[in-house]
């Protein structure tokens, strides 16, 4: 049978190259997807500044939700500090080190800030260079609270060396100068002072009752140096000694995990990853799954003949099946490895494009195994057996003698089962498409997208139907004294509903998925950037991104600049919100916006009911969703878990309308308070008098205060991407990649179903058909092709389009560029002539008589 089968390919090639194409395509992009989600799950950043470190003791940084996922929690948690001494006294432990992170940046000769690594943990105590590995030290370690040690990297980009002085920002005090006792040979360590001052510093010696006393007495991390080829022993020792404790949600590390600790942010990157990976899949096999399909589809449809006269002389209907599946199957496995090894290159690409978009760290690495390959290739081989012993079904099943007198032709009449299920599909499309209108969130945005490719699908499986019904509909209206290149294209487009709508539903496939999922990103931006402007009644923002943080009286001395009317903290964080839905526990984790009872001078959210002058304590404000979804109104009480990990219960004392465009969660500032990495204001908005003598007063003010940038709060419109988040120009990324692979398989789909039409243009050729009438005739059905295929996909997404519009931005239509419609049309047009065009020139060099023959 497989001999059988190679033989068949031989004489297939055309066709079958479509096949491999889309196995090719489809396995890059399954294989890509797998190695990003592996990489989350198993890939660790590079050990830096914990390389010394042989055991690392630090707090689990996820959160463990009941059967499902870890969710990353990007605040640093803390570890007693009282357990470095304890550690330390365990056989195998030689040096044993309380790690502690806080803002610190030094201030150039220019003064310009120049941060040391994540500005946010950048500042350590000396003791911590004991975790470095190997670093050397050139000058002493600091003594006091005027001196301190820089990495070598900092101290080039600061001009400094040890001897000089400097000017330090650290944690929440003001610019202060200071000596460089030391340089240290590790690039990217950071700024180190003595251990009393990074305590006082970092707000942990319980005098800073900015944080209140959660992080008193504590340490980010313990690292610990063991005696030679002892730290797996010493790592169960400490695992040991933490279980007699009593103290829960530490973990002890070693080797390439140490990595995952020098930042809390780490887990939250390989998080994302697994969650990107995750959302791509479903869309990827979906299409891959649809093109391979059509593609095998349209590769069975041209040995319809063959397999007729097989089934005529004695083959069974499993042969038949057996022997379409063994050939699609050898050409699949030919494609599948390039289409794996083009995978592993796209992820490769994708990930930087990640992290140019500063969605990962550039320095997480891809993890490269051979386990996406197995995986792609036992879900394409299976996509491959089903899909042709699918299309092989009719015929197989069929008498002999009607095997062999329809291979010919198409059945009479589309098959009533098939057309019924498509309606359904683009039925339940529909009403999926309604979901924007009762929830105004991004989840429910991508009801669109979905409901646009569903609706694809449901105009596959009815799509006979409709072309038959279009057809007969054009004949009935065509003259009698048409041309006969017009006649006879309507005719085919009659007599071949089946190759035709298989044709027009990837066409429209290509239009749909390209216009749901590209206004669907714009449509929510836009949404999203009027909440924003509607909402903000600030002018101006300060925040210091290079500091980490807003140093302690920034907000006092900004609401004394002359102009300032008004001026608020505004900063956000992680919240984790485990609620009962259907009798089950659902737990969701999003962004929380942080915000003072005075708020309401610089932000308008829309209140419906409650004040946001109640935001103290532990308060919190929730948008109309999810008050409605959640039974969180006005009064109740709701218990989360912060960016931390920290469990709290909470009263909800607001609700308001524009979570779009504030986020669906606003924390009190004093429930934030201690559970945020440095415990300081990310950013303030200020509200002026709008005199040009206000804002030069705090352009001024945050000139003389280096670290401090001060911009509009105005966002950029809606219907532009210049500024749009990362995630949406990665949907961008995906979508264009997407495009590509739909594009380049139908191109070979269109491309194999004109070639097997050579015994068609033989025959007319041989009644007296010239070769210019029936490259007339090939152009009238790539116009009715196209046309068919736009108008299906214009109306297909018109409906979800128009419903997502209207939930979104009041208006029965999207926002985005409108030039995308004209160019997709304009490339399915030019796709389908062309495809068309270049086979059937082609095939007309072939003599006719030959061409009947060679059937």
């Amino acid at each position: 049978m497989f001999r059988l089968a190679l033989r068949m390919v031989g004489h297939r090639i055309t066709a079958l190259i479509a096949v491999a194409c889309a196995v090719l395509g489809g396995a890059a992009l399954i294989t890509g997807t797998g190695v990003l989600a592996e990489s989350g799950l198993r890939s660790h950043l590079p050990v830096g500044r914990l390389g010394g470190a042989d055991v690392v003791v630090a707090a689990d940084q996820e959160f463990h939700p009941s059967g499902d996922l870890p969710i990353a929690l990007p605040e640093r948690r803390t570890v007693p500090a009282e357990l470095v001494g304890e550690l330390a006294e365990l056989p195998g432990v030689t040096e044993a080190v309380g790690d502690i992170g806080f803002p610190a940046a030094l201030v150039d000769a220019h003064g310009q800030v120049v941060p040391a690594g994540d500005p946010r943990a950048s500042g350590h105590g000396w003791s911590s260079v004991k975790l470095l590995d190997g670093a050397q030290v050139h000058g002493s370690a600091p003594s006091g609270s005027g001196e301190i040690a820089v990495d070598s990297a900092t101290a080039a980009a600061a001009g400094v060396k040890a001897g000089d002085r400097v000017e330090v920002v650290a944690g929440a005090g003001p610019t202060a100068r200071h000596r460089v006792s030391a340089v240290v040979d590790a690039p990217g360590a950071g700024v180190f002072f003595a251990d009393t001052t990074a305590v006082r510093l970092s707000g942990r010696d319980g005098r800073d009752g900015r944080d209140g006393d959660s992080r008193s007495g504590t340490v980010d991390l313990i690292g610990l140096r063991t005696a030679p080829g002892s730290e797996e022993r010493v790592a169960d020792e400490v695992r040991t000694k933490l279980k007699g404790t009593g103290l829960t949600g530490l973990e002890t590390v070693t080797g390439a995990r140490r990595g995952d600790l020098v930042s809390p942010g780490a887990g939250a990157s390989r998080s994302l990853l697994v969650l990107l990976a995750g959302s791509l899949a479903g869309i990827i096999l979906l299409i891959t799954g649809f093109v391979m399909a059509s593609a095998l589809a349209v590769s069975i449809a041209g040995q319809r003949r063959d397999l007729a006269l097989m089934r005529a002389v004695g083959a069974t209907p499993k042969q038949i099946r057996r022997l379409a599946a063994a050939q699609s199957t050898a050409v699949a496995a030919v494609a599948l490895v390039p289409g794996v090894a083009l995978g592993y290159l796209l992820a490769g690409q994708f990930r930087g494009l990640l992290a140019d978009r500063g969605v990962v760290p550039s320095e997480l690495p891809l993890t490269v195994s051979p386990l996406p390959a197995l995986a792609t290739i036992v879900l394409m081989a299976l996509a491959v057996q089903v899909s042709a012993r699918g299309s092989a079904w009719r015929t197989s099943r069929m008498p002999a003698t009607e095997a062999v007198a329809e291979s010919r032709s198409e059945p009479r009449d589309p098959s009533r089962t098939r057309t019924r299920i498509g309606l359904l599909v683009i039925v339940a499309a529909t009403t999926m498409s309604v979901v924007p209108l009762f929830s105004r969130t991004a989840i429910s945005a991508t009801a669109t997208s979905i409901a646009g490719i569903l609706g694809a699908i449901g105009l596959a499986l009815a799509g006979p139907a409709l072309v038959r019904g279009i057809g007969n509909a054009a004949a009935r209206r065509t003259r009698s004294g048409v041309s006969a290149p017009t006649w006879l294209a309507m005719a085919n487009v009659r007599a071949y509903a089946l190759r035709n709508a298989g044709i027009v539903s990837s066409l429209a496939m290509a239009v749909v998925f390209v216009l749901t999922y590209t206004l669907t990103q714009t449509t929510v931006l836009a949404a999203t950037a009027d909440e924003t402007r509607a909402g903000t009644l600030a002018q101006q923002r300060l925040g210091a991104p290079g500091l980490g943080g807003l140093p302690d009286g920034t907000l006092s001395a900004v609401r004394d600049t002359t102009g300032v009317r008004a001026a608020a903290p505004v900063s956000t964080t992680t919240v984790v919100w485990p609620y009962e839905m259907f009798g089950d526990t659902e737990t969701e984790s999003g962004s929380a916006t942080i915000l003072t009872p005075d708020a309401s001078d610089v932000l308008d959210l829309d209140v419906w009911a409650g004040s946001l002058d109640r935001l103290t304590g532990a308060t919190i404000a929730v948008s109309s969703d999810v008050a409605r979804s959640r039974a969180a109104e006005v009064g109740h009480r709701v218990s989360l878990v912060l960016g931390d990990g920290a469990r709290v219960d909470a009263e909800v004392v607001a609700v308001y309308a524009r979570g779009l465009g504030f986020g669906t969660v606003v924390l009190s500032h004093d429930l934030a308070a201690g559970h945020t990495t440095t415990g300081l204001d990310q950013s303030i908005l200020v509200r002026t008098d709008g005199t040009a003598t206000a804002r030069q007063a705090l352009t001024a003010f945050a000139a003389s205060h280096p670290g401090l940038a001060l911009e509009d709060t105005h966002p950029t419109s809606g219907d532009g991407l210049r500024d749009a988040p990362p995630e949406v120009w990665i949907n961008l990324a995906v979508i264009v990649v997407l495009l590509v692979y739909l594009l380049l398989s139908i191109a070979n789909k269109l491309v194999a179903a004109t070639a097997q039409r050579r015994v068609e243009l033989g025959a007319l050729r041989l009644i007296g058909t010239t070769p210019r009438q029936i490259r007339a005739m090939m152009r009238r059905e790539a116009a009715v092709t196209a046309a068919t295929a736009l108008t299906t996909a214009l109306l297909l997404s018109a409906v979800p389009l128009a419903l997502l519009g209207q939930g979104f931005l009041g208006r029965p239509w999207p926002a985005g560029p409108a030039w995308l419609l004209p160019a997709l049309a304009l490339t399915v047009t030019v796709t389908a002539f062309l495809t068309i065009e270049l086979p059937t020139r082609q095939a007309l060099r072939t003599p006719p008589a030959d061409a009947v023959r060679a059937q």
